[in-house]
């Protein structure tokens, strides 16, 4: 048994957003993607956590003691926090 996609789908709009919490503080990372836990694989030592934020698959490599921390497993809500100094370009393959 499972639950439609636009069904799910409203799920993460329709709930209180994570960083809305005043008690929160103020970040300096400007980049917040609210999502859900799709996949966890965890090994002896490290993590990866697959999560989906709207048409975005966003995947964070951690160590395994921080997502048994924070109880990550499919259908947790989350907030994946991307600050970089790093940027990934690419070309297209159309000329």
């Amino acid at each position: 048994m499972g639950i439609e996609g636009a069904v799910l789908a409203r799920f993460p709009r329709s709930s209180p957003h994570p960083t809305s919490d005043p008690s929160l503080g103020p970040w300096s990372a400007r980049n917040r993607f609210v999502g859900l836990v799709t996949r966890v694989v965890r090994d002896t030592v490290m993590a990866q956590v697959d999560i989906q934020a709207g048409p975005h698959r966003i995947v964070s490599l951690m160590s395994r003691e921080a997502a048994d921390d924070l109880k990550l497993e499919p259908g947790v809500l989350a907030v994946a926090v991307v600050k970089s100094t790093n940027v990934v370009v690419e070309v297209s393959s159309h000329p």
